[in-house]
């Protein structure tokens, strides 16, 4: 099991605190979270909560994933970065390709994007991108992607996206996974059929195992069940070594978790935090191989 610590809600100003330590302590990965912007008022409600209100308070920081991660990897070694999500289908395709090629080299291969279709019909009528197609566009979008980031000349003609041969430099020197986020059955196939892994919502064991039989499952239809494929979960029932394994035994790879809670609760304290991240480190992390 691999331990991803979450950003989500931090102060900016203490991601590049909270990194080094991070890098050194153990953990093996940074996740952001995504929005570019947050509506006063939504028009559509938040799917992941009972009444359709937000998890975050306004002017909350949600820094953009990609100059963020570039930032933080010149001052790590080791620690890889990926999302919780990043909303693939609220940009263009060929901007975003060049932003994680480009995080892809600085990090030196540390990045693993996790990419989601979005929920904010707010955000994306801001964005200028079509909301009723974002599924359909993002299995395009990560075709086109995969192309751009041969470095080679390459064409695509899709339903949403075309274009004449061109080259996309400078290109990742390995391979980039794509993890698909999203506890729909859409978004589950979408994750069987083109990712390289599945990142869970705020989830329950069993919620979670249930998902990963049905992921496997359409992984089966698809002719992937030999492909390599990680699963990156929250869970809401877990939190100590023995409700860990039993994920680990279900298949799940890494832990998406906030280390500070359990120790000072909800805080903005960075030295409260940096003694969550290395608490953690002792208490969970030395304890899986």
């Amino acid at each position: 099991m691999k331990f991803v610590l979450s950003t989500s809600f931090s102060t900016v100003a203490h991601l590049t605190e909270l990194a080094p330590v991070a890098d050194t302590h153990g953990w093996h990965a940074m996740s952001f979270s995504d929005h570019v912007v947050n509506p006063e008022e939504i028009t559509t409600p938040y799917p992941y909560t009972a009444d359709g209100s937000r998890r975050w308070a306004p002017f909350t920081d949600w820094p953009d994933p990609w100059v963020m991660i570039g930032a933080l990897a010149t001052i790590t070694t080791r620690l890889r970065f990926t999302n919780n999500i990043f909303v693939l289908p609220m940009r263009n395709p060929f901007l975003v390709a060049k932003a994680i090629s480009t995080a892809a080299i600085v990090s030196n291969n540390r990045v693993t994007p996790a990419i989601g279709v979005g929920w904010s019909g707010d955000e994306f009528d801001l964005m200028q991108q079509d909301f009723r197609t974002r599924g359909k566009r993002t299995d395009e979008m990560l075709e086109v992607m995969r192309l751009l980031w041969t470095g080679e000349m390459v064409a695509y003609q899709g339903e949403y996206y075309q274009f004449e041969s061109l080259e996309m430099n400078p290109a990742p020197e390995a391979y980039i996974p794509i993890w698909i986020g999203g506890i729909s059955d859409p978004a589950m196939k979408r994750a069987a059929r083109l990712g390289d892994g599945w990142v869970t919502d705020l989830q329950t064991s069993e919620e979670i195992v249930e998902c990963i039989h049905k992921i496997s499952h359409w992984r089966q239809e698809y002719g992937r069940e030999q492909d390599a494929f990680e699963i990156m979960a929250t869970p809401s029932d877990a939190w100590d070594v023995e409700g860990y394994k039993r994920l680990e035994d279900a298949g799940v790879t890494h832990i998406l978790t906030m280390p500070w809670p359990f120790y000072h609760g909800e805080t903005e304290d960075l030295d409260k935090k940096i003694d969550g991240v290395k608490r953690y480190a002792d208490d969970i992390i030395s304890r899986f191989d």
